[in-house]
């Protein structure tokens, strides 16, 4: 609409009675409600529930908690304070540890702030003066923050007796965040540098209506049941040691079986694909990371050592060790496409402030291929990507999404390089009639690709595998193959996962079937129970006989009740039970629980037997 010269938008939404809007959108920028026309201009309006309105909410409420902060606290220190997906953060220092209590006091003062619906007022001024005003503070966070900024005029925001450093826009008043909740206090160093101090992050949710905010408090429950870590120590999967240090996986027993597991389904549906196992070294020598880029664009996540005086780059992709088996020999383009598969083990330089469980580690291992492929085989590899990451998602239960993500700032190659390879993938999408977003700036430093976001049980989006075209990597390290008219060709390289990080995947894995595995992956697939110590050595028959069949069985060896056994089974989310007494050992048979099901009655072991590999061989 148009609004004329002179009009204060918040008194003409007040006077008109239009409800629930906050902020507004003159000639496509964002600005505060409280703002008059300085001519006549087209605005659009911005509700409190639109994305955009969302996010103005959620940036005020973490304005509206940090002046909390200082109220409960009396001194604090601030550096930023951002809206995020469903919420907001501050990081702060407030000269001690916040503790859960402290929260509380907090989200109570927040509300007092709320209630006194205090105006959001902007004011800009010199960017010397705005240093002046924290200095007198003493808050040497918003002090660098001010003088990085390469600006002459900002703008500080004030509600009460709060000024903080800010861009806007805001809510108009407090009193418009009606429905939020504290979450958690985590660690995070300042600017993210692991040299800067380590400040204290507050976080929190807010929403336009408490129905939202209820429903997502109450997801936030479901996802701390289904917490993989948590899961992972009652299941005996894994566990991380410090002393041993961040990012790094101990696998238990019952987690490197399940590892193993999912391996092995790896490597046979490779081969019934026409992939050939190889196997690059872990470390290579630095002056071949400086070849393909990886030096200059991916240095501060990799590790380096020296050796002989030497330097060697500690792998934290398998790509190269790949181009060194093509490279190997003369290739003709009847041989083509070569698909090089490796279940190889990479190191990256995480932030210690990102790691997160299986999710985000320091060392892990990719199901990593490289196809080398005539540029007229192509479109045919990557539609064969494709459909391989869609069986493989059929058989886990997920599913998908598509993205492209196309050439960052920090790239190497030619434009026409990354236009062909960018066409490449829209065009094998295309030709498979598969939706795709668009997600710009996103690929690798080497060319775009296509990331698969799989949706879990609980609708959350994760990216797993990835789907790249480089002509980069096979002209700087002169790939050829001899083609039909004897002349040298430069082959294309498809840089591809399916399951992406074999330890995030088991994280996403124990958190969709919140340690309900599938019978085919469970680690242990049978608990034999002997209901006294009289029926042991019938139970370690049957556990013998299942053994010898290729099941995964264990047999309790706790001396208790038969009630407290089948309890145990039920915590440790093993798929079924069987428990032998007097009446089986007569009959030769065993009784049979499954775990959600319960009781199936007794049967014959080689009946059950028959059973159970069906389950297993449908991958049920």
């Amino acid at each position: 609409m148009e609004l004329k010269k002179g009009t204060n938008l918040l008194e003409y939404v007040k006077k008109n009675k239009l409800k629930d809007i906050i902020a507004a959108k003159i000639e496509g920028k964002v600005v505060d409600l409280d703002t008059t026309l300085d001519s006549d201009k087209n605005i659009e309006f911005i509700t409190i529930n639109s994305k955009e309105g969302l996010e103005i909410l959620r940036h005020s409420a973490a304005h509206i908690m940090a002046q909390a902060v200082q109220h409960v606290f009396g001194e604090a220190k601030f550096a930023i304070g951002p809206a995020i997906e469903n919420g907001f953060y501050y990081d702060m220092d407030v000269g001690r540890t916040i503790t859960d209590d402290d929260l509380k006091k907090i989200e109570k003062e927040m509300k007092k702030i709320v209630g006194a619906n205090y105006k959001f007022s902007r004011k800009e001024l010199p960017k010397e003066e705005a240093v002046k005003i924290f200095q007198d503070k003493g808050d040497e966070y918003k002090v660098e923050i001010l003088k990085d900024l390469d600006e002459d005029v900002v703008s500080l925001y004030t509600q009460g007796d709060f000024t903080d450093l800010c861009r806007g826009p805001h809510i108009p008043s407090t009193g418009y965040l009606k429905h939020f909740k504290l979450l958690n206090v985590a660690g995070a160093y300042f600017k993210g540098d692991e040299a800067r101090p380590m400040l204290q992050r507050i976080y929190g949710a807010a929403f336009a209506t408490k129905e939202e905010l209820d429903r997502y408090l109450k997801f936030l429950e479901e996802v701390k049941k289904r917490d993989h870590r948590k899961l992972g120590k009652q299941l005996d999967l894994f566990s991380i040691n410090d002393e041993v240090g961040p990012g790094l996986i101990i696998w238990h027993p019952k987690g490197a079986m399940l590892r193993y597991l999912i391996e092995e389904f790896e490597r046979k549906e490779h081969l019934k694909r026409g992939y050939e196992f190889v196997k690059g070294p872990e470390i290579l020598r630095t002056q071949l990371w400086k070849r393909s880029g990886h030096f200059d664009h991916y240095r501060e996540n990799m590790y380096f050592t020296e050796i002989d005086d030497q330097s060697f780059g500690i792998k934290p992709m398998n790509c190269l060790g790949h181009i060194q088996v093509y490279k190997s020999k003369k290739r003709s383009y009847r041989e083509l496409p070569k698909r090089y598969f490796e279940l190889g083990v990479v190191h990256r330089h995480e932030k210690s402030g990102v790691l997160h469980g299986l999710l985000r580690v320091r060392e892990f291992t990719q199901d990593d291929a490289h196809i080398f492929c005539r540029p007229d085989q192509l479109n045919d590899e990557i539609i064969g990507v494709l459909n391989f990451v869609q069986d493989v998602m059929d058989i886990f239960g997920f599913e998908y999404e598509l993205e492209i993500s196309t050439r960052p700032e920090n790239s190497i190659g030619t434009d026409q390089q990354w236009e062909l390879a960018t066409n490449a993938l829209i065009n094998a999408l295309k030709n498979t009639g598969r939706e795709y977003d668009i997600n710009e700036g996103d690929g690798a430093f080497y060319g775009p690709k296509i990331d698969v976001k799989l949706k879990d049980a609980l609708g959350r989006k994760w990216q797993c595998a990835t789907i790249q075209c480089d002509f980069t990597l096979p002209e700087r390290f002169d790939l050829t193959y001899v083609d039909e008219d004897g002349k040298e060709k430069q082959p294309v390289m498809v840089h591809r996962v399916i399951l992406g990080s074999i330890e995030r995947f088991i994280a996403i894995l124990i958190e969709n079937y919140e340690g309900d595995f599938p019978v085919w992956i469970a680690p242990v697939q049978v608990r034999v129970l002997p209901v006294s110590e009289k029926h042991e050595a019938y139970a370690k028959d049957v556990y013998q006989t299942l053994k010898d069949r290729g099941i995964r069985v264990e047999i309790e060896e706790r001396n208790e009740t038969l009630g407290k056994k089948i309890r145990f089974a039920e915590t440790d989310k093993v798929p079924y039970v069987v428990v032998v007494g007097d009446k089986e050992i007569e009959d030769k048979t065993i009784s049979v629980r499954k775990r959600k099901e319960g009781d199936l009655g007794c049967m014959n072991i080689d009946g059950f037997i028959e059973r159970l590999q069906k389950e297993i061989d449908s991958r049920r």
